[in-house]
């Protein structure tokens, strides 16, 4: 019977729960949203990608302390993509793993070819393993759902490795949320502080600085080779789990093509490689046999089905990160079309669209924010980029007798840069131009600044919706609707939020609102719809109301947190009505609010009723002051939601 109960727990009970491999420095962690997993492993959920797979990053984490049952289709390897993040990563279908790059001293990012040939046996006494270093990275990670404060510190280990200039390149998972960097040489004990420069979130990227001249002391910067064909052999070096020392793993390359990144969101440039990559190998390079890098293991693919796939963000990603950081002296990120596209392999939807050749994507979901809605259409057929046309598929020549998808010619553009495309509309050919700027999104996947936005009044606590904030509070308790609109709405205008009322903090200016005893039908919600009476049930009946979008104060919409700060603090009325989602109404009297402040603040410990950046004067990025309700799409938003292979965001 023992012995029964004991390989129970090493099974998994549902299909939809994946695993991943991480050492918690004090002991090893199964956790689970609906299963047990084996004492070796992470389980978890995958919400958006295939139910039996998904992508991860590949870094150590050591947590003290217990580890959050956290829901996610998406998460990095040591759950921020570095050993020890989180147990799954925050609404992403995949999780990463990297290695470094290199940077020169020019405006634009040089490859250096010089041939530096090598006995492959001699690979041990190759001085550029020496630039290769271990990265210790300690994190401090916001709590979403108490913004006004940090989670519990935890300390992860990573690779990098030298650029020259002081500089170092790893994951940007690797040290996200850091509070502090450190790095080790291979065969020193000695630590050094590291500065963190730049951080790419969606090509996984981190710039690194080390001050101490004694740490650059005898180091060679590593020099960086080309894309590499099919059947290159490749060699991934890095600090994963298993020991402290330096290792060597090798393989070949498996695959080149545009990839998701997991802890991005993004679709880049990827090199699929053999080579094993475990927790610990994010932000290490990879060599070809001429002892060059061609690029930074970042994360890898988990399924039942397939094994040995790991992926090496390519030079060519890694020189566009370091030419953004060189002209901008900060990192801007990678540019998008703001476009749905269908491929157009159906004949009668190409004679439909009077498209005589087989060639072409169709248009059918234009992003607002993006300039692509000044001159695109739905129904448009885009045949070509800046002269390259494109196919029916979708795809663009690449290199010789290869093919790639067409979002691959967008990321070698830089945010700013003009495309043209060659578009056929109602059956007549025309060029139209338009500015190529990274993505907004209405719900963003990462927090600009790391620490969420929070504003309180009378107890009413006030935060912007983000999948940070879904991740840790789990779906079900977002609510429908909440989650419908982070799925399917765009934003309207650059700095649109859904502001959404998260928690009820008690006090007796708003015990009405926490103690609600009248029926529900008294309630002045008038709808038919099932589930918006049980919110409304839930307003009357509970001690936790949650999670409703504020849309109006004092009649006026609310565009962001910022935004409805600035209504409070410019109100000069005697009531303070807010609007929710539901038709449900909230009135505070602004003075018996205001002076309440203090009270609520010092009874839960809060240092400030809000956030830093809502002190900051608003500026007013919408001319139009138009009403901005949000309505729902009929397509998902991102790539990873989507489930039909013909639809694609670019």
């Amino acid at each position: 019977m023992a012995m029964a109960v004991a390989n129970c727990c090493f099974s998994v009970v549902t299909s939809t729960v994946k695993f991943r491999c991480c050492l918690s420095s004090q002991r090893y962690l199964a956790t689970s949203q609906h299963s047990i997993a084996s004492v070796t492993c992470k389980a978890v959920v995958n919400r958006r990608g295939s139910p039996r797979e998904h992508k991860e990053g590949v870094s150590h984490k050591k947590s003290p302390g217990k580890s959050k049952d956290r829901r996610s289709s998406l998460h990095d390897e040591d759950d921020d993509g570095i050993s020890g993040k989180r147990n799954a990563q925050k609404s992403q279908p995949m999780a990463f793993k990297s290695s470094g790059a290199q940077r020169k001293d020019k405006k634009e990012f040089k490859f250096d070819m010089k041939e530096q040939q090598f006995e492959q046996q001699n690979l041990k006494d190759a001085a550029f393993l020496d630039a290769v270093v271990k990265v210790y990275c300690t994190h401090t990670e916001p709590d979403y759902s108490l913004p006004w404060q940090k989670q519990r510190q935890y300390t992860s280990t990573g690779s990098a490795f030298m650029i020259g200039n002081g500089k170092l390149l790893t994951n940007a998972h690797c040290v996200e949320y850091y509070t502090q960097v450190k790095v080790k040489k291979r065969g020193d004990d000695t630590k050094y502080i590291a500065k963190v420069l730049a951080r790419g979130v969606d090509c996984d990227i981190a710039l690194l600085s080390v001050e101490s001249e004694e740490f650059w002391e005898g180091a060679e910067p590593l020099e960086f080779g080309h894309l590499p064909r099919l059947q290159d052999s490749v060699t991934v070096v890095g600090y994963p789990l298993g020991g402290d020392t330096i290792s060597v793993t090798k393989g070949v390359v498996s695959r080149i093509e545009v990839t998701s990144y997991a802890h991005g969101s993004s679709d880049l440039l990827g090199i699929q490689i053999d080579a094993a990559i475990n927790p610990g190998n994010s932000g290490g390079p990879a060599f070809n046999d001429q002892g060059e890098c061609i690029g930074v293991a970042f994360q890898v693919y988990r399924s039942e089905e397939v094994e040995n796939i790991g992926y090496v963000i390519p030079t060519t990603v890694v020189s566009h990160f370091l030419n953004d950081y060189e002209r901008n002296e900060k990192y801007t990120g990678f540019p998008s079309l703001g476009v749905m596209l269908q491929k157009l392999e159906n004949p009668a939807l190409r004679a439909c669209l009077k498209v005589q050749s087989n060639e072409g994507v169709l248009v059918r979901r234009v992003e607002p924010t993006s300039d692509a809605n000044r001159v695109l259409k739905e129904g448009d057929v885009i045949v070509s980029f800046d002269d390259v046309h494109v196919g029916c598929e979708g795809t663009v020549p690449f290199r010789s007798n290869e093919r790639i998808a067409f979002r691959y010619l967008i990321s070698q553009k830089f945010a700013g840069d003009v495309a043209e495309l060659g578009i056929i509309r109602a059956g007549s050919f025309m060029k139209v131009q338009a500015v190529l700027n990274p993505r907004v999104h209405l719900v963003p996947y990462h927090v600009d600044g790391g620490q969420p936005s929070y504003l309180i009044i009378a107890g009413l606590v006030f935060t912007p919706l983000s999948e940070p904030l879904i991740e840790e509070e789990c779906e079900g308790s977002i609510g429908l609707k909440l989650l419908a609109k982070s799925r399917y709405s765009l934003a309207r205008f650059k700095g649109e939020q859904i502001v959404i009322l998260s928690q009820v903090l008690a006090n007796e200016v708003n015990f009405w609102i926490r103690g609600y005893e009248q029926p529900a039908s008294k309630l002045s919600i008038t709808t038919n719809n099932c589930y918006l009476h049980l919110l409304a049930n839930l307003f009357a009946h509970t001690k936790n109301t949650k999670h409703l979008q504020v849309l109006k104060l004092n009649g006026t919409q609310i565009k962001n947190i910022h935004h409805l700060a600035h209504l409070v603090d410019s109100c000069k009325n005697r009531y303070l009505v807010f609007e929710f989602e539901d038709n449900y109404l909230v009135v505070l009297e602004r003075e018996a609010a205001s002076a309440c402040s203090s009270n609520i603040l010092k009874d839960y410990g809060i240092p400030s009723e809000r956030s830093s950046d809502l002190s900051e004067p608003y500026v007013d990025s919408l001319e139009d002051n138009q009403a901005v309700d949000q309505d729902f799409g009929n397509s998902p938003v991102t790539n990873l939601e989507i489930g039909f292979d013909g639809l694609l965001w670019t």
